[in-house]
This record gives C-alpha cells, sequence and structure tokens, in this order.
C-alpha cells in the first residue's frame, strides 16, 4: 500500500508542479524504499503473502509483467479518452459512456474469441497478435486531435480494446497453469494485484501527461502505449507452460 500510494501520488504530483520538484522525488523514494522493504520481509518470512520462489518460473513472471504493462496501456488510454469527449469534445458523461460502448463490445467478444485462437495458434501467437493489433491501434490515434470525428476515433479505440481482450484470458491461464494447483489462489491474487496496480500507474501516468497539453500529452500518451504493446509482444517468447517442481 505505502509503495503504491506513494508511486502514484507522485506521479499525479509531477504532472501539476514537475517530475523534478523535490516532494515527487521524495515520493519516489519512498516507493522505492516500500518496495524493497516489501522484497525483504517476503523472503525473510516463514509463510509469506507472497512465495517469490514463484517468480523463478519465467511465465509466472511474464504473465505478471504482461498483465501489468496491459493495465497500463488500457485503462490509461479508457481514462485519456473519456476526457477527450467531455473536456475537449463536449460531450456528457452519458455520451461518453455510450460513446466507449463499442470498446467494450470488442472486449466481450476478443474475451471469447482468445479461448479458441489459443487452442488453435497457442497463447504466444494469440498474446502478440493482440499486442500488435493494440499497438497499430494506437498508432492509428496518433493524429487525433479535438475536432477529430467520433468515426475516426471509434474504429481504432474499438480495435485496441479488442486487441487488449485478446491478451487477458490468455495470460491468466498460463499464470495459473504454471504453479501447483495449491497455489492457484496465490497466482491468481499476484495477477489480479499487478493489473490493479497498473491500472492505478496508468492513470495516474497518462493523467499526468495530459495535465498541461491536453493533445500533445494524449499523443505522448499513445507513443508510450504502442511501446507497452510492442514490448508485450517481446515478452511472449518467455511464456513456458512447465509447471514448477513442489518445494
Amino acid at each position: 500500500v505505502l509503495t503504491l500510494v506513494s508511486l502514484v501520488g507522485a506521479t499525479i504530483e509531477g504532472g501539476r508542479v514537475g517530475f523534478a520538484d523535490p516532494l515527487v522525488l521524495a515520493g519516489y523514494a519512498l516507493a522505492a524504499v516500500g518496495a524493497a522493504a516489501f522484497v525483504a520481509i517476503e523472503a525473510r518470512t516463514a509463510k509469506p503473502m507472497l512465495p517469490l520462489g514463484l517468480f523463478r518460473s519465467r511465465t509466472f513472471s511474464t504473465a505478471a509483467a504482461i498483465g501489468l504493462f496491459i493495465n497500463i496501456f488500457f485503462y490509461g488510454m479508457i481514462f485519456v479518452f473519456s476526457l477527450l469527449f467531455q473536456r475537449e469534445q463536449h460531450l456528457s458523461p452519458l455520451q461518453t459512456g455510450l460513446a466507449l460502448a463499442p470498446t467494450m463490445v470488442a472486449i466481450t467478444a476478443a474475451n471469447l474469441l482468445s479461448g479458441r485462437m489459443t487452442a488453435h495458434v497457442g497463447p504466444r501467437r494469440t498474446i502478440a497478435v493482440g499486442a500488435v493489433l493494440a499497438a497499430c491501434s494506437c498508432a492509428g490515434l496518433l493524429e487525433v486531435g479535438a475536432s477529430t470525428s467520433y468515426l475516426a476515433i471509434v474504429v481504432p479505440i474499438s480495435t485496441l480494446g479488442f486487441g487488449a481482450g485478446m491478451i487477458v484470458p490468455v495470460i491468466t491461464s498460463e499464470m495459473l497453469g504454471s504453479v501447483e494447483r495449491s497455489r492457484s489462489g496465490v497466482a491468481a491474487g499476484t495477477l489480479n494485484t499487478m493489473r490493479q496496480a497498473g491500472s492505478s500507474i496508468g492513470v495516474a501516468l497518462y493523467g499526468s501527461l495530459i495535465a498541461s497539453q491536453f493533445i500533445s500529452g494524449l499523443h505522448i500518451s499513445l507513443t508510450i502505449s504502442i511501446g507497452l504493446m510492442l514490448l508485450i509482444a517481446a515478452l511472449t517468447p518467455l511464456l513456458d507452460r512447465r509447471l514448477r517442481q513442489p518445494e
């Protein structure tokens, strides 16, 4: 909690007062100390909340990292585009929700398709295809401005959601399959924690980028998203669904 609050708080304030501000730097330092303390405690306690030995599994570690990155990307993007519709294009909150509805439909469709695709081409290719599709969608949004029509936005942002929706079911399955059944609860909790931490970080980071100049900040956010999606695609060869031996 200390680590996440410090990290998110420093990122939000960095967009307002600058990332070189002493309080912002102190926040990041406190987050680093909190993270180090968590690892030290978990490594020494007899019954850790998070057994660090699980991260020796490449699949476990890779799925956790992908869970973090996908939520930084997706929730950061949804946050930014909801503000684009309301602040720059002057839609009401209800209209904004309806404008984003096709993206949610695309995610649902991708979740249903993901399992079938994984059965045919495997988890690595499914994740890679979803990540590259999302990256291409972000690239297609790089010219978005305050006056861009809704139709020019809805297709790429829905495709963005479809790509993300293909990834999450696969990393969940792969992470649970990488541990002993008795530790499936720990694995699920770890993935959920990484994803929710990513959501908080994504909203804080992308929100800080649009704090002063909205459109330029939006474009920077999209560029970061492209990088995150390509990083996810590059991580897929590390997935190796072999159960670790019982300890």
